[in-house]
């Protein structure tokens, strides 16, 4: 007798249609194999439970706007020869994260910072933690709306509570009053309680320039470089262009008719 007429709405009904997915092919390796039934139900829970960490992920990863190809594993060393491959590895356990210890990511255009801060996300996702990606400009953008709105507070907390807030293209545009009080609110909320990712173009030593006030920025950057793990990437920009190509005859034909001499010879 088959039993899944049978089981399909009583498994909808507890929400568990997704063992519905491995069902047949587990009822046959228990019929192979002679599992036990215990054996056999172990095996439809540990199918649902991993479906269920992975749409959960999933659902996680969407959240944190972070892009789902920008991995550790993704990652090419080799672009950036003087990066210090025991300092990534020991991000990768995401220690940093139950320490609210601050990551600094600094380098040139295109070395591979938005990709590195988003992979720590990523690992920090995987290890159960809230994250958000977010460029400075957008983070700056909402919490000057919300100020608008009378929202600011509100917003505030919300941002201060999220474990892990990956910053990128940290004084990308200078920036002017109240966005740098807005930065320096913020920093200082999570400051010991949260973690706090941040890259930028520029150099570690430059990144004061970015406040229009600098007795405020002192006291944002002195929070943010307070137990911080510190990286710089160098080698050139991994974006490149593509290589031009000579068009082809039929190309050259096109362009040649639809040119002014072209166009006087047909008259």
């Amino acid at each position: 007798m088959n039993p899944m007429p049978q089981l399909e709405p009583m498994l909808k009904q507890l929400r568990l249609s997704g063992i519905l997915d491995s069902l047949l092919a587990r009822n046959q390796q228990a019929i192979k194999s002679k599992l036990a039934y215990t054996d056999f139900l172990a095996l439809l829970i540990q199918d649902e439970v991993a479906r269920r960490d992975q749409r959960q992920f999933g659902q996680r990863l969407r959240k944190a706007q972070v892009s789902g190809d920008k991995t550790l594993e993704r990652f090419d060393y080799s672009l950036s020869p003087s990066v210090n491959h025991a300092v990534i590895a020991e991000l990768a356990t995401c220690r940093f994260v139950t320490e609210h210890a601050p990551v600094l990511i600094a380098g040139p255009i295109g070395t591979g910072k938005s990709h590195l801060v988003q992979a720590l996300g990523h690992c920090a996702l995987r290890a159960g933690h809230d994250v958000l990606f977010i460029t400075h400009h957008k983070l700056l953008a909402q919490l000057h709306a919300a100020r608008a709105t009378n929202a600011y507070e509100r917003k505030l907390q919300q941002l201060a509570k999220i474990e892990v807030i990956a910053i990128d293209d940290f004084g990308l545009r200078p920036m002017r009053s109240p966005q740098d009080e807005d930065f320096h609110e913020l920093v200082a909320e999570r400051y010991e309680k949260k973690t706090t990712l941040l890259t930028s173009n520029l150099a570690f030593d430059e990144w004061g320039a970015a406040f229009p006030n600098k007795l405020m920025g002192a006291a944002t950057l002195d929070r943010l470089r307070d137990g911080a793990y510190r990286i710089v990437l160098d080698g050139e920009t991994r974006r490149k262009p593509r290589p031009m190509t000579e068009p082809s005859q039929v190309t050259r034909k096109a362009l040649n008719t639809g040119s002014p001499q072209a166009a006087a010879r047909q008259r």
